[in-house]
């Protein structure tokens, strides 16, 4: 396995198995020169959202990626964004779907996810909602601006029922996964239904790095505890978007593959509870 290995979705479509996460990048010269020295150092799988406000940033930075380079094209990265809780609705979801391909300078994205199953604001009719949304997917994925379509932070109740009106069935589901945070059984129901399941927050948004447990593994692998992080969360099978505006981080993070974690430590990782680290949080009393 390395930078550039891929899972299938269940459309046949290759996907990255690590994609760089830009969420808390802001909009601007930070973003910019972070997707920008991702790119360069190898990373082929971006993810953003309408939410994290920085889809202008994340296009410039792909595109002048692309203008520099003769090795790479479009084809070979996979780009991700995703719809955000005010826009839910068939109506609202063409709308935004367009404004995010107009933001990012693309024609189309290799994934379009529902970034929240239960909005405040549609919390008295958020199936109807969803429905909605995912019958704009189906479509704008059949017209070929979405290569793949899937869904984030959705439980099995909301899954199912999504699955009530699909036409097609998501191919991904992209949840809070880090250590001490597993969601085994939402893991293993995402799998049962063929999505592959991403990481967000591999890193436990920090939390991870004052953790004398994960400070003794840092210390017996030679490696840091970002790396020990991303290298659990590949093991577990999951697909992690780590995050960084640090150059050096950046390219840190992806030097995970010429080692492996025994499992006895894997274990041990994801059963950790004296974490700094908020758990996931229920899409049900989320107050947005």
């Amino acid at each position: 396995m390395k930078l550039t290995s891929t899972y299938e979705l269940a459309n046949g479509k290759s996907i990255p198995v690590i994609g760089f996460g830009t969420w808390q990048s802001e909009n601007g010269k930070e973003c910019y020169e972070a997707v920008l020295e991702a790119l360069r150092c190898g990373y082929r799988h971006i993810d953003t959202a309408a939410a994290y406000g920085n889809e202008e940033s994340v296009g410039q930075a792909i595109a002048d990626f692309l203008d520099e380079t003769e090795d790479v094209s479009r084809e070979d990265l996979f780009i991700t964004t995703k719809l955000w809780n005010d826009d839910h609705g068939y109506e609202e979801t063409k709308k935004a779907i367009e404004a995010s391909l107009k933001k990012l300078k693309l024609d189309y994205v290799d994934l379009y996810l529902i970034h929240w199953p239960n909005p405040l604001k549609f919390r008295d009719c958020w199936q109807e909602r969803n429905a909605g949304s995912w019958k704009a997917m189906e479509e704008a994925y059949k017209e070929g601006k979405l290569r793949a379509i899937g869904i984030s932070n959705f439980c099995e109740r909301h899954i199912d029922e999504l699955l009530k009106t699909a036409e097609i069935k998501p191919m991904v589901n992209q949840i809070k996964l880090c250590p001490g945070q597993t969601q085994n059984s939402l893991v293993e129901y995402s799998k049962s239904l063929g999505m592959v399941v991403e990481a967000y927050s591999p890193l436990g948004t920090g939390g991870i790095f004052s953790n004398l447990t994960m400070k003794e593994l840092s210390h017996k692998y030679n490696r840091s505890i970002a790396q020990i992080c991303i290298k659990w969360s590949l093991q577990q099978g999951y697909l992690p978007l780590p995050k960084s505006v640090t150059k050096e981080r950046i390219i840190e993070n992806t030097k995970v593959f010429n080692f492996d974690l025994e499992e006895d430590d894997c274990i041990k990782i994801a059963h950790l509870t004296d974490l700094d680290i908020k758990p996931a949080r229920n899409p049900d009393e989320a107050p947005f």
